[in-house]
């Protein structure tokens, strides 16, 4: 794990932490950008590509705001971890988690599927959503606040043709999410499972994943959903009262349908 010392960017005493596990250029660099404004110092990490994360970092602290960038290194064991003892005893407490991180691997049937890839959407989907949990939460339930938002897809809630590995990842996502749920909610903890219901406006991962020409078309149809609307939801999410917390909910643009009445948006391009 690589950290970009904060230093130069501003202090603030009793600032709200958030942390944020996959802070791309779509949802979390949003949800980034979002808790900032509100006043968090936001710590964002990424699995790679260190001077996208820099320039993430560079552009909420030019705006004036505190944001420490993360660089995970998975060949070491216990990046998680180290990331989240330093984060709590450099920065301060995380009030906030969102995991981000995706486990889409693209269109693959069932004999194109490799074990390595299959696995590969586990850890990605199940096996860090657990490492971050199992890090966090006990702090978490010795501040008796904090906040879990895990960001997850269609595929948690409804399998596809070429989708084994996603939606094995992310039907794990959405199970473990009731489980911390009903373990901690009780502890003051709350965790939300947020199904996002359709393509997102993220060009380093699903304009990757596409091509240029899919993605373009998907921009053009107004499918695609708006990361900055989203991490206005997720603002709301984790400052929801204790008697009126949500659970699950599904996001999805105006101009698309919801899971249960149709097949991906994706598939009709």
């Amino acid at each position: 794990m690589t950290s970009h010392p904060d230093d130069d960017s501003p202090k603030k005493k009793n600032t709200p932490v958030a942390l944020i596990v996959g802070a791309g250029a779509g949802i979390g660099g949003a949800v980034a950008e979002r808790f900032a404004s509100g006043g968090y110092h936001v710590c964002l990490c990424r699995r790679s590509n260190a001077s996208a994360l820099q320039d993430a970092v560079t552009k909420i602290r030019a705006a004036g705001a505190c944001a420490s960038g993360f660089l995970m290194d998975a060949s070491k064991p216990d990046t998680m971890e180290d990331m989240i003892a330093e984060i709590e005893s450099t920065i301060g407490p995380i009030q906030v988690a969102v995991y981000n991180l995706g486990a889409q691997i693209g269109h693959k049937s069932l004999v194109e599927t490799s074990h390595k890839t299959f696995e590969l959407g586990w850890r990605l989907g199940t096996f860090g959503l657990f490492r971050l949990a199992k890090c966090l939460l006990p702090r978490m339930v010795q501040r008796h606040n904090g906040t879990l938002l895990v960001t997850s897809a269609t595929a948690a809630v409804r399998g596809n043709p070429g989708q084994h590995s996603h939606a094995a990842a992310m039907g794990g996502r959405r199970l473990l999410c009731q489980s911390l749920n009903a373990e901690y909610a009780h502890e003051g903890i709350h965790v939300v499972h947020i199904v996002v219901d359709g393509p997102v406006l993220a060009p380093d991962t699903l304009g990757k994943m596409l091509g240029p020409q899919k993605f373009a078309a998907l921009q053009s149809s107004r499918l695609l959903i708006d990361p900055k609307a989203v991490a206005e939801t997720y603002w709301h999410l984790a400052h929801q009262p204790p008697s009126a917390r949500t659970f699950e909910l599904d996001l999805r643009s105006q101009q698309d349908v919801p899971w249960w009445n149709s097949i991906s948006a994706i598939s009709k391009l």
